[in-house]
């Protein structure tokens, strides 16, 4: 069976990551980013779970996750998973959204999986020269004309993306949001929000897709590594952002980023990417 690698990429023109994964069998669970994912399935075939919708991806397959889009996927064929794709930060999707349509308006996908040839070969390019490195004007040149085809044939305001909550359900997710470095427990989440055990669990999962621990966890993620990108030690981002260890934070971030939190501290200060094997 073909070896895994796992490299990621951190391109300081584009301010975007990369990422490829070859030969991965590793199952994602359940998860959110507060980032915008365009990826492309270069081999394998995996069963998607995205937004309450179950899809089997294949070979030749584009996903495009909006920031909150709760996913997970597990190998569907015995084999292996190659795969690449980019994380674009809010910020930078509201720079290059107004650079393609002249309004700083932050925009949604319509689809989370779609087979569009004309957009893969927009896609695959770019990703090659931002792994490779490339200083040519050409890398942000196919930046802008993959976002302008993505908005023109998958494009929808932002808002639209975001499911209805309840005013308790937001409540809940603020106070995960400004506790999430404390040790919190369930009480005091449904003493804010103002709902019972039960009520919170029903209707927090049915509006997030995810529940309220691994909302928190996600948080707690999504803080780490901008802790990381800084260059903290990973020790000190895991306490800091309220994991109990560093055993159990690498656990997490693993399981959500497919990399260990050093390899990913790494590309920060190095501007390489790195393979799985890190601390």
């Amino acid at each position: 069976m073909k070896k895994e690698t796992r490299t990621v990429v951190y391109d300081d023109e584009l301010r975007l990551e990369a990422y490829r994964f070859e030969g991965t069998q590793q199952p994602f669970p359940n998860h959110f980013h507060e980032y915008f994912v365009i990826g492309f399935v270069e081999d394998g075939e995996r069963c998607l779970f995205c937004r309450n919708q179950e899809y089997v991806i294949k070979k030749g397959n584009i996903v495009l996750f909006n920031p909150g889009d709760n996913h997970g996927c597990v190998q569907n064929d015995g084999g292996a998973f190659d795969y690449r794709g980019l994380n674009i930060s809010r910020t930078v999707m509201s720079d290059l959204a107004e650079e393609v349509t002249g309004k700083r308006t932050l925009p949604g996908f319509s689809k989370n999986v779609i087979f569009d040839e004309e957009v893969k070969g927009y896609l695959r390019p770019l990703h090659e020269m931002i792994m490779t490195g490339s200083g040519e004007f050409g890398k942000e040149e196919s930046l802008l004309l993959l976002l302008a085809l993505l908005f023109q044939r998958y494009g929808q305001p932002f808002e639209r993306c975001i499911p209805e909550c309840r005013e308790e359900i937001e409540k809940a997710c603020v106070f995960m949001e400004q506790h999430y470095a404390e040790h919190i427990y369930l009480d005091q989440i449904c003493r804010y929000a103002g709902l019972s055990k039960s009520a919170l669990l029903r209707a927090f999962t049915k509006s997030k897709g995810v529940t309220p621990y691994l909302y928190l966890q996600n948080i707690r993620i999504g803080e780490a590594k901008k802790r990381l990108e800084q260059g903290m030690a990973p020790i000190e981002a895991a306490l800091s952002t309220g994991f109990s260890d560093q055993s159990h934070f690498t656990n997490y971030f693993n399981s959500f980023i497919g990399l260990a939190p050093g390899i990913y501290r790494d590309i920060f200060k190095t501007g390489a990417g790195g393979n799985q094997n890190g601390e």
